[in-house]
């Protein structure tokens, strides 16, 4: 079932996942639980308007993170690349995404 306010993403969920003939992206979220949680929220309330899907995954290690470049807490990997870093605001999580599609 589709969460449609906003919420705390769960590991493996997708959002809008009830709309197949949206394109899937893989996202890994770095960070610690509290950054990541926080982040894994405003990213559920700024793209479940836009036509994309987003299977969720979070990852707390620390070594692991450094292995993919990531510096900053939180870290949004997208498709294995990071697209956004830190626990920036909603609008600009929307953003970025508006451009991505």
């Amino acid at each position: 079932m589709q969460e449609t306010a906003c919420h705390t993403m769960k590991e493996g969920e997708i959002l809008n996942e009830s709309h197949p003939q949206y394109p899937l992206y893989e996202g890994i979220l770095y960070g610690d639980k509290v950054s990541t949680e926080k982040f894994s929220k405003r990213l559920s309330c700024s793209i479940k308007h836009l036509p994309i899907r987003l299977r969720f995954h979070f990852e707390y290690n620390t070594l692991k993170a450094i292995e993919k470049g990531v510096t900053k807490d939180p870290t949004l990997v997208l498709n294995g690349k990071i697209f956004l870093e830190g626990l920036v605001q909603a609008e600009d999580i929307t953003k970025a995404f508006e451009k991505l599609i």
